[in-house]
């Protein structure tokens, strides 16, 4: 298969014409973290704290309230 995508010759195949295997969705973009700054912030009660680099927001828990922060 020329581009290793499954969609074999000109583009056509099991995944469905061109284009549809590269390229489109979220690909490693989407999966990538924020980056080593920002905020880690409650969803509960809004409480704000500085994001640690290496430690996802999602294991941190809120100081005032105890629920998972997310990413802000």
């Amino acid at each position: 298969m020329p581009g290793g995508d499954g969609t074999g010759p000109l583009g056509q195949g099991p995944i469905g014409g061109r284009g549809m295997g590269r390229g489109m969705g979220m690909g490693r973009r989407g999966m990538r973290g924020a980056g080593p700054g920002g905020f880690c912030i409650c969803p509960s009660c809004g409480e704000k704290v500085v994001h640690k680099a290496g430690t996802p927001c999602s294991s941190m828990v809120c100081p005032k309230c105890g629920t998972r922060m997310v990413r802000g």
